[in-house]
């Protein structure tokens, strides 16, 4: 199929889609969505082929919080190809698995008083959650998770498992489980006091609940519609485990990394889990890179125990470790408040009555369920995709316009992209 597409200030061109679709499974999704044949990108811009430019405030579903071909990893990159190194090497030593390590050590680990050994899962975020879970039955000797409505922590069987999506559940053919499911502490039905009935049901000995081996949960909600849980929250919940002996596992996987302006999002409310599990943007250039980290009591792994072939990707470990110096730039911290404030300024500037937002630092949530739902929000999504802006929608119904602009993003896009979000908004009402 040849498409003709048309962009106000850029030429018309034909865009050939038949090769997608006809060899590519029908289960592809986003394309749908942003019907283009892209082929560079740079910075928080993405160009298609036929001559139009966008403003990306998708990043990749939180993978590239330094934008597209960050020249400063790029080049470490690009060195490193040059001098033949390692690119492939599970868990052998390498320099640049060294590297990465003590890179994480001193710019993350050791300022937050963190005391967590490191452990390289397979190459993406459902993997760090499969190794989190397994890590956790494994050191408590019990089986039982709770998890919280709205979660999502990735499609392989274990993390489907304590993900709430009824249509991703029946899709990986997951039935009743040793996971138990508590409403989080806010969502579309509004706020629940789920630490309270969690100490209810631990304190009944007829509840019919045992004590977990894990509590997972995401200090913010991402794909479930933006919803950040609040530092009280997670502080009790912190308690409520430690008294129960129930390990408290956090997925960082697209919330963290910076995208909530501190380079964990659970450290706005001052607490430290037992378990971290860490992705997407952790490989700095948009490579795949998947960590676990965990108390070192909770080591328990007999050696090779739990393996994966791509569990040492050498240029991930460049470029996150040529990421982590940015942290180490004041500039890079500057520039970040400054983006976070112009779009916390932009969530205020939204009055219309019905439309509800939330976000913290560089993630924000436009959710529209009271204000023409999840149609609106497509309307919305389309019209921004029409005038060179790509977002993408979430929620439950996806009700939610998800804005996650890169947080290297200079001002004037992110001014240009929020003018044309603005307008989405205005002439959808």
């Amino acid at each position: 199929m040849t498409v003709t597409a048309h962009h106000p200030g850029t030429h018309t061109a034909a865009t050939d889609f038949s090769v997608f679709q006809d060899l590519e499974s029908e289960v592809r999704s986003y394309c749908r969505k942003f019907p283009i044949v892209f082929h560079r990108a740079k910075g928080a811009e993405l160009h298609g082929e036929d001559g139009r430019v966008f403003i990306d405030f998708f990043c990749g579903a939180g993978t590239l919080n330094y934008g597209h071909n960050n020249e400063f990893i790029k080049r470490r990159l690009t060195e490193y190809l040059a001098a033949d190194g390692i690119v492939h090497g599970l868990d052998m030593h390498t320099v640049a698995k060294r590297e990465f390590l003590s890179a994480f050590a001193e710019t993350v680990l050791r300022p937050r008083d963190l005391d967590y050994k490191i452990q390289f899962c397979g190459p993406t975020g459902t993997d760090a959650v499969e190794a989190a879970l397994k890590l956790a039955r494994k050191a408590t000797g019990r089986t039982g998770v709770v998890a919280f409505t709205g979660a999502y922590h990735g499609m392989s069987r274990g993390s489907l498992a304590v993900t709430g999506s009824r249509r991703a559940r029946r899709a990986g053919g997951i039935g009743p489980s040793e996971v138990t499911f508590v409403p989080y502490e806010d969502g579309p039905q509004g706020t629940f006091d789920s630490v309270g009935y969690l100490e209810r049901m631990l304190a009944d000995p007829s509840s019919g609940f045992e004590v977990p081996a894990a509590v997972i949960v995401e200090p913010m909600q991402m794909e479930g519609g933006i919803y950040p849980a609040s530092p009280d929250w997670l502080r009790s919940l912190r308690a409520l485990t430690e008294r129960h002996g129930i390990l408290l596992i956090f997925d960082e996987i697209q919330a963290g990394c910076g995208r909530t302006g501190t380079f964990f999002c659970f450290e706005h409310a001052g607490v430290v889990p037992d378990l971290v599990t860490v992705s997407k943007s952790i490989g700095g250039y948009g490579l795949p890179l998947s960590l676990t980290l965990f108390r070192r009591d909770l080591d328990v792994w007999e050696p090779g125990e739990h393996t994966g072939t791509f569990r040492g990707n050498q240029l991930a470990f460049v470029a996150a470790t040529a990421a982590l110096e940015l942290w180490r730039q004041t500039k890079f911290h500057t520039d970040l408040a400054v983006a976070a404030r112009r779009l916390d300024r932009f969530r205020t500037e939204l009055t219309e009555p019905a439309i509800a937002t939330r976000g913290l630092g560089m993630a924000l949530g436009i959710d529209l369920a009271q204000a023409g739902g999840p149609e609106r929000a497509d309307r919305v999504q389309r019209h921004a995709f029409e005038h060179g802006l790509i977002v993408e929608l979430c929620g439950r119904h996806d009700e939610v316009v998800k804005v996650l602009p890169p947080l290297t993003i200079d001002i004037a896009r992110l001014d240009r992209g929020l003018d044309v979000l603005r307008d989405a908004l205005h002439t959808t009402r």
